[in-house]
This record gives C-alpha cells, sequence and structure tokens, in this order.
C-alpha cells in the first residue's frame, strides 16, 4: 500500500509498504477514507520528539470503513463506516475503567523508553514516536486497530469524512481542555493558539457556558475564521501585549480560565521567545511561550489547562506565578475515548462545526506537498485532510 513516511528531520515522502495484516484477536483493519494533519505531526517531523525512525508512518486522526476483524472482536463489523480514536486503549486496565485513557497502562510497547524519559509510560498514540508506541499511523491507505473493541465508533450518516475526521483527536482534545477549565456561568476563557485544537476548545468553551471566550494568535486568517465561525474576540500577539489586552477585557483581573492550545514549538519575537529557540535543539529545553503566557495572564486562583504536546525539559518557567496566584495547572493527551461518543452526538447535532476547517484536501500522493503548506500557513491553511483512496 501506499504511505506518507518519515524521512528524517524536515522531510516526508510517499512509500510503498507492506499491507497492515491482523496480529491479534482485538485487531481490526480499517481502509482510510480521510486522515487528517495535526499541529503535533511538525513535532516529530521536525525533530523535536526523540526516537523517530526513517520509514515511520505518520498521522494519527482518521475515518474509515472496516475491512477486515479479529476473531474476538465484539462491536464491529466489515463495512462499518467509523472514526479511530487517536489513543489506544486496552479497555481492561485501571486508567481505562477510570476513563483516563491516554494513560492507559497496556498499549504502549516501548514503555521503557518513556518511563526513562517521563517517570510513567502514556498509552499508545497511533503515528507517533516509539516513545509512545511507534504503531503505524494513519497516512496510509489502511492502517491496523489494536483492541478495536475500545477505540473505534461508528459514524452518523450526516457527517462527512471532512468533517467527522476532527472527532477523532482535536474535537476530543478541544472538549477534554474546556471541560478542565471548570467553567462557570460568566466565566472568560482565553485561548492561546488558534489552530484546530484551538478552534475546537474555543467553541467546548461556549457550549460550556463561558460567557466570553478569546483566541490569541498571529495568523490573520486564522483570527478570522475563529470570529466568523465561533462569534470570538480574538487578539494579535504581534500587534498587541496579550497580558495588557486581557486586563483591559477583564476589568483588570484576567481570564477565569486559559487554555494553551500550541505545544512545544510556540513562536514569539521577544527576549524569551529568542532564548526558546536557540536551546530547543539541545533537547534541554523546549518553547514554552504560550504557557508561560497563560500563566501570568489567567487570574488568580484560575485554571490553566495544557493540551498542546511537549516532549522534554523547559525551563524559564514561571513556577513562582504558578505557586503564588494560587494556579491549578492540567494538561494531557486527549481521553479520546471518553469524549469521543459526545463529540460525535454533538456534531451530528449541530452544537459543534467542523467542515470549515478543512480548508485543503487532497490525495495522499500529494502529501509532502500538504505538510509543506500546513507547516508554513501558506494559501490560508488551516488544516489539511488526505484521501488515501483517491
Amino acid at each position: 500500500m501506499k504511505a506518507l513516511c518519515w524521512e528524517g528531520v524536515g522531510r516526508v515522502a510517499v512509500r510503498t509498504v507492506p499491507d497492515p495484516r491482523i496480529d491479534n484477536a482485538r485487531d481490526a483493519i480499517v481502509k482510510v477514507t480521510a486522515s487528517s494533519v495535526c499541529g503535533s505531526d511538525l513535532h516529530l517531523i521536525d525533530g523535536y520528539v526523540p526516537g523517530m525512525r526513517e520509514g515511520d508512518i505518520l498521522g494519527h486522526e482518521f475515518v474509515g470503513e472496516v475491512v477486515e476483524i479479529g476473531p474476538a472482536v465484539r462491536t464491529l463489523a466489515v463495512g462499518d463506516r467509523v472514526v479511530v480514536a487517536s489513543t489506544i486503549g486496552c479497555g481492561g486496565c485501571w486508567f481505562c475503567d477510570t476513563d483516563q485513557w491516554s494513560l492507559c497502562d497496556n498499549t504502549n510497547p516501548n514503555a521503557a523508553l518513556s518511563e526513562r524519559l517521563w517517570g510513567q509510560a502514556p498509552a499508545a498514540v497511533f503515528g507517533s514516536s516509539p516513545l509512545t508506541g511507534g504503531f503505524a499511523g494513519s497516512h496510509a491507505e489502511y492502517v491496523r486497530v489494536p483492541f478495536a473493541d475500545y477505540g473505534v465508533y461508528r459514524l452518523p450518516p450526516n457527517l462527512p469524512d471532512d468533517a467527522a475526521v476532527y472527532a477523532s483527536d482535536a474535537a476530543p482534545t478541544g472538549w477534554m481542555a474546556a471541560e478542565m477549565c471548570r467553567i462557570g456561568e460568566g466565566d472568560v476563557v482565553a485561548v492561546w493558539g488558534a489552530g484546530g485544537v484551538g478552534q475546537l476548545a474555543a467553541r467546548a468553551a461556549l457550549v460550556l457556558g463561558a460567557e466570553r471566550v478569546i483566541v490569541i494568535d498571529r495568523y490573520s486568517d486564522r483570527l478570522d475564521a475563529a470570529r466568523e465561525n465561533l462569534g470570538v474576540a480574538t487578539i494579535d500577539y504581534q500587534r498587541a501585549d496579550v497580558q495588557e489586552v486581557l486586563e483591559d477585557m477583564t476589568a483588570g483581573r484576567g481570564p477565569d480560565a486559559c487554555i494553551e492550545a500550541v505545544g512545544m514549538e510556540a513562536d514569539n519575537d521577544g527576549g524569551l521567545g529568542l532564548y526558546d529557540l536557540a536551546t530547543g535543539r539541545t533537547g534541554q529545553s523546549e518553547r514554552p511561550v504560550a504557557v508561560r503566557e497563560a500563566i501570568l495572564a489567567c487570574r488568580k486562583g484560575g485554571t490553566v489547562a495544557m493540551v498542546g504536546v511537549f516532549a522534554g525539559l523547559a525551563d524559564r518557567f514561571p513556577l513562582g506565578a504558578l505557586m503564588h496566584k494560587g494556579l491549578t495547572l492540567r494538561s494531557g493527551q486527549p481521553h479520546s475515548q471518553r469524549y469521543l461518543p459526545l463529540v460525535l452526538d454533538r456534531m451530528a447535532r449541530g452544537d459543534i462545526w467542523t467542515d470549515y476547517l478543512t480548508t485543503h484536501s487532497m490525495p495522499l500522493s500529494d502529501g509532502p506537498f500538504g505538510y509543506e503548506l500546513f507547516k508554513y500557513k501558506i494559501d490560508g491553511c488551516l488544516r489539511v485532510v488526505f484521501h488515501p483512496q483517491a
């Protein structure tokens, strides 16, 4: 089959690779009909996450059709049109039983690697580095899905592929970020990052009762999309001092909750941003620009939810502000299996809309071009969706 693979730092290419097969009685094989790019893919492509191997298949956000199931699969049938959770859960460990699916104890076969870096191992993730299992990703014609009964969901018939694909990862991540904020009546929520996850976190915050949501970014087309499709306020951080504007918008108090949806490659033109950029390649520091801003801007006693992906160490972290302001800091990969059924229902009812996120749709053979558009935000690119069967 054809697949889009990591070729080395900054390089991807379409290769011919072996077809996946049923390796375990609980596996399913899904024919991929749509697979979205994601900002966390760029961290892998750019070499910020250790362990990537030449030929690793990228992608973790996808929909498709079940074409084969193992003999122990109980909830699926060949021909089902489905969306697949980006995180892989076993359905039987303590973490899965308590709905903390991205912390599953049993799906990451490379647990020893991540234990050395992070202390404990998270769940496996499709199309990521060996630190999260090294499973083949979704930018391919077919994908093997382990523990299929606990990560594959039938799609409502009224959701087209290019909209439904975000139920795999971006929408559950955004919903989890908003839920972690413990939003109450009259709350103001600020969101750093106007990509797919940031946009869906902003929408989730509104659905959960926020009185006002403010989205922060530097790309005018993304900020325009947030205003026009979500009705939120926006701040261009290259044109204004974010903390000053947020204080003005909240009578000096600051937002009740702040969501960081950027991750380890956050941009900033200031001195600390340049410091982050200079040290980020050493493995000793990431670029926590947005996290710093969120902690400094959040009101005293508020909540900061961090769902952008980080992998290593970060210095110049405002630990004093976090402590003295009495903030709650919450974070994590999405517990997709917890939120995916809810998100699908909300999407089918029209409470969450995602069609505008797909600005570019193309065959998998154009994968390298698609990532160039996505990385450099060319032609107003918000998200690219690949169609491997085209």
